[in-house]
């Protein structure tokens, strides 16, 4: 009986507890729980609030959590619109444009953080995927090996770029660049595939 009636006080204090909670906090906590569309819907009521663009943002992010990919990229493209300097909207869009293969739109995105900031690094992996999803081959090497040499010791980067010259036929390069992979991430499956000869 005592058992019973602890869990029945803490049921009602975590129950006032959630009363008082933020939308932001709701949100967060629903998300944590895998409940995506209930996260999103916390917040609906910020909307002329000055956080409403941050707001939109996540709501894209949720939605792209559930697959709900045009809803994604509308939700980032208002949040575009009420902010214009946002980068972070700009790269979240590219999410679910990848997901679908829109790989030109998300690549437009792309460029547009690199234009504000050369060196994102967000925006740069994403760039390379919609590349690989384009099939750019020698655009892919050459924009790999730029950031390569900027993030050296980044192995993602090096995998793009040896992919690009086992596509573009350049073998001897593609097996040096799968090697310093294996340096980064000893065991890398791709890589270690690769240099086995089963790529």
């Amino acid at each position: 009986m005592k058992a019973w009636l602890a869990v029945f006080f803490l049921m009602v204090a975590v129950s006032f507890a959630w009363a008082d909670e933020s939308p932001w906090q709701k949100s967060y906590r629903l998300e944590a729980a895998g409940k995506y569309a209930e996260a999103s819907a916390a917040l609906e009521s910020i909307n002329g609030s000055g956080e409403a663009d941050f707001a939109l943002m996540r709501r894209g992010w949720l939605s792209y959590l559930q697959g709900r990919y045009n809803e994604s990229v509308d939700f980032y493209g208002r949040a575009i619109a009420k902010n214009q300097k946002s980068l972070e909207a700009r790269n979240g869009v590219t999410l679910p444009l990848l997901a679908q293969q829109r790989w030109r739109e998300a690549a437009f995105y792309a460029r547009q953080v690199l234009a504000e900031s050369a060196f994102d690094y967000t925006a740069h992996q994403r760039l390379m995927v919609a590349e690989e999803g384009q099939r750019e081959w020698k655009t892919l090497a050459e924009h790999a090996a730029r950031v390569a040499d900027r993030y050296p010791s980044d192995a993602t980067v090096l995998v793009y770029l040896a992919r690009a010259h086992a596509w573009l036929g350049e073998i001897t390069a593609a097996r040096k660049v799968y090697g310093q992979v294996l340096s980064r991430i000893p065991g890398h499956i791709e890589a270690t595939a690769y240099l086995a000869g089963k790529p």
